[in-house]
């Protein structure tokens, strides 16, 4: 079989198997969301945090019970990384480094899972199931829990009032994340992922040379970090590891768990709002960017343009035999279409400019389909933007989704789509100013360009996976990515629990003759269209310096 028509096999049994669960976990995280039940484990919980579950809070003070608990997180996982060696099951592993503690501290809160650290020889057990995969829970339950805020920014009318952060929170970890974890581990562990305490097996290579390979709660960890959309890796070779994944099945389920959530969202989102009809729109503009980019990135890499790789005959350079071009390219797409950092191959190996695609994806504000809540409530920002461009053209106030479109929520929008573009550039031109920066680059040129760019790309977008060629570990980009994974999460939350509010605050308004449909083709196209050009006009000048550059 032909690796084109495996990959087309991939994706077609990835699609089915994203429509069978569409339609019922979408209804389940509805219901969880929108129950005024409460159950034995959570009341207990709530009693203990001292939280009134019946409460619900305005915006700024849903915002500062979300950045209140993240505050606590870092400092929390940050200690804990610190005293490593004072803690059981450490391994031996001396505590990581400042500067490094206080970057992976940051990446694991904001559901990076950015690392400048080979996770087998820095980590031990209890920092890998106590502080990071605690994290890459409570990373994804955040950003669901501002997506579903924002929702009912929509359809409450005359309040200030957008849910209770604690609630949503518990919830989210609890109902769907937990559950749907424990299934997903044991499919792992029997496709063949380690679940272990291990310290480590000696072994002689092929040279005969003795190392040793270090075990662990690996497929645990491994589902969590795919289906929250988290990334990172237990071993440093990421999920390109046959302990994380050991096979082409896995590879197609690690898949299949990092769409799983961000899709099915989209159902919920139409069943909260009480019109499945949006959501289907929003799902469809989610599938055509993502088709577009998976079509582009497996095309160039197939092609493998170049005298080199035209020499060697395929663009196998950083992926894996087991996987081929085909399962890289979709594994790449939805990495980077999803703020996931887990990788199957490494991008920096990848053709110019299906390198150049992947930079673009996370440019396009990862809305293909998103990170888990961030994807859903990102879009929305764009539809938002979307009505505003179809009132301008018709001379005639907004309206999406029976609320208006003032200048406040322009404002508000406004700033959330600036902020990361103003990190990411800012970022990428002090790296290449700095001469302490530049010595990190080891392909200096084009190439140099785009590995620093995906590099603040990647943090901002709390993406976290890299192009593999670029020495982090150093304290400037310890220090700046970190700051650039805080700001970029939590900015841009903060704007949409705002925008959340303001749209509470309003009195549905009914449609009319005038009214935009906003779940037809026509207004798909033009969502598309919105998407692409932000990002095109954003990030072009940077592109064309470097993938485009290298490529052409």
């Amino acid at each position: 079989m032909s690796d084109t028509t495996a990959g087309l096999l991939q994706v077609a049994l990835l699609i089915a198997a994203l429509a069978a669960c569409y339609r019922p976990l979408g209804a389940y995280m509805a219901r969880t969301y929108t129950s005024e039940h409460d159950t034995r484990v959570e009341r207990v919980l709530y009693k203990v945090m001292g939280v009134d579950p019946k409460a619900d809070q305005r915006w700024p003070v849903y915002a500062r019970s979300l950045l209140a608990f993240s505050a606590v997180s870092v400092l929390g996982l940050y200690a804990l990384l610190r005293f490593q060696p004072h803690l059981p099951l450490s391994l031996g592993f001396p505590g990581v480094a400042p500067d490094q503690a206080f970057n992976t501290a940051a990446s694991f809160v904001t559901n990076t899972n950015w690392q400048s650290y080979s996770g087998e020889s820095t980590m031990g057990h209890l920092a890998q199931m106590a502080g990071l995969a605690v994290q890459n829970f409570v990373s994804a339950a955040v950003g669901m829990a501002v997506a579903v805020a924002l929702i009912r920014g929509f359809i409450r009318s005359r309040t200030d009032q957008v849910g209770n952060f604690w609630v949503d929170l518990t919830r989210g970890c609890l109902r769907i994340l937990l559950p749907l974890a424990v299934v997903a581990a044991i499919t792992l562990i029997a496709a063949g992922a380690i679940q272990n305490f291990s310290s480590g097996t000696d072994a002689t290579t092929l040279a005969g040379i003795h190392q040793t390979i270090t075990g662990g709660p690996v497929a645990s960890q491994e589902v969590i970090k795919e289906m929250g959309t988290n990334g990172g890796g237990f071993y440093n070779a990421n999920s390109a590891h046959p302990f994380e994944s050991p096979n082409p099945f896995s590879n197609l389920f690690e898949i299949f768990l990092i769409l799983l959530i961000p899709v099915a969202l989209t159902r919920t989102f139409g069943l909260m709002v009480k019109d499945k009809r949006q959501g289907y729109a929003i799902l469809a503009t989610m599938g055509a960017l993502w088709a577009t980019i998976l079509a582009g990135i497996w095309t160039l890499e197939a092609a493998h343009p170049g005298t080199a790789l035209k020499l060697a005959g395929a663009s196998m350079e950083g992926k894996e035999t087991r996987f081929g071009v085909a399962a890289s390219s979709l594994f790449a797409t939805a990495t980077t279409g999803t703020s996931t950092g887990a990788v199957d191959s490494f991008h920096s190996s990848y053709t110019a400019l299906g390198g150049g695609l992947t930079i673009f994806n996370m440019g396009l504000g990862e809305l293909a389909p998103g990170g888990v809540g961030s994807g859903i409530y990102g879009i929305l920002v764009m539809a938002i933007v979307t009505v505003f461009v179809a009132g301008l053209m018709v001379g005639r106030t907004p309206e999406y989704l029976h609320k208006k479109i003032t200048s406040r929520e322009i404002k508000l929008v406004s700033l959330y789509i600036l902020t990361m573009p103003v990190l990411v550039l800012a970022g990428t031109g002090l790296a290449m100013t700095l001469s302490t920066a530049k010595a990190s680059i080891l392909n200096p040129g084009p190439h140099g360009l785009s590995e620093v760019l995906y590099a603040f790309m990647s943090a901002t977008n709390n993406n976290g996976s890299a192009f593999a060629g670029l020495s982090v570990n150093t304290g400037f980009y310890n220090t700046a990515l970190g700051v650039a994974m805080l700001a970029g999460r939590f900015i841009p939350i903060v704007f949409v629990l705002a925008l959340a509010g303001s749209l509470a605050r309003q009195r549905s308004v009914p449609a009319t003759a005038g009214t935009l449909p906003t779940h037809r083709p026509l207004f798909v196209a033009m969502l598309y269209g919105v998407v692409i050009i932000v990002a095109g006009l954003t990030f072009f000048p940077a592109l064309a310096l470097g993938p485009l550059a290298e490529g052409l």
